[in-house]
């Protein structure tokens, strides 16, 4: 599982009250593929029965031959893999020609929110900002997952660690928001750690730069993600005064070096 789960991480630190982890394990908060199959999984543990039965429910209606097919992915890890071997889940030796391969970016499954969480008429008139302000919890959760790209630029600055994670694992997330929020100095640590430690996200150059250039974003990633940067860019960070000093004299240490190398 190479992409980030900041879902995941929340749910196995034990920070999902039990409404949140009710609607994973029934299949509305439906984040990417391999988070969703890894959070109900976890959930088959959960102490609450009504839950277990809802994430056991959720799985059995995921299509065999789709979840077989998405099990013989070289990404999908061993443990995760010997779960479902303990259902009677082998994975595919080779994907079916009539299987569509399933976007790992997609939920395998997801269930409708309720209709109260779909805005009515009225609603629809008041700015997403205002929406979300009326919304209870679980209904910015969803959103969070399932909204729009501006309530997800809204969202992703919440003060729950939970609704900016739940940002971060919106299937509908691009690389171009991803980049949208390294850039924000109004997120969380958090957010600029997990975008910071994908691999994925971090493919992105223009990523990079902007981790490198938020003063908020911690320093020894900052650091570290400057040896990835093309010289134009350390000069400039070398002498950016609105980033932390430590990051401004690593920077100017790199500059300094090239020029002793004669690059």
């Amino acid at each position: 599982m190479n992409g980030p789960t900041p879902l995941l991480d929340v749910f196995k630190q034990g920070e999902a009250e039990r409404d949140v982890r009710l609607l994973a394990a029934q299949g509305v908060l439906a984040p990417r593929a391999h988070e969703q199959l890894a959070i109900l999984v976890l959930l088959l543990d959960d102490a609450d029965p009504e839950i277990r039965r809802a994430a056991d429910d959720t799985l059995n209606r995921i299509p065999g031959g789709m979840l077989k097919a998405f099990l013989a992915r070289s990404d999908v890890p061993a443990g995760l893999r010997q779960r479902f071997a303990d259902r009677g889940v082998v994975p595919d030796a080779v994907p079916a020609d009539d299987i569509p391969a399933h976007d790992p970016d997609l939920p395998l499954i997801e269930t409708a929110a309720d209709p109260a969480a779909v805005p009515d008429k009225a609603d629809e008139r008041k700015s997403t900002l205002q929406q979300l302000g009326d919304m209870k919890f679980t209904d910015r959760l969803k959103a969070a997952v399932k909204g729009s790209k501006e309530m997800r630029a809204i969202l992703i600055r919440d003060t729950n660690r939970m609704i900016a994670a739940a940002v971060l694992s919106s299937p509908k997330l691009t690389s171009s928001e991803v980049e949208g929020f390294a850039r924000m100095t109004s997120v969380s640590e958090d957010v600029l750690r997990v975008i910071g430690n994908s691999r994925s996200w971090t493919k992105n150059y223009g990523v990079i730069v902007a981790l490198t250039k938020n003063a908020k974003t911690p320093i020894p990633m900052a650091i570290s993600l400057m040896s990835r940067l093309a010289e134009r860019d350390v000069a400039m960070l070398s002498i950016d005064r609105n980033v932390p000093e430590q990051v401004r004299i690593a920077a100017r240490r790199k500059v300094t070096a090239a020029k002793s190398r004669g690059e």
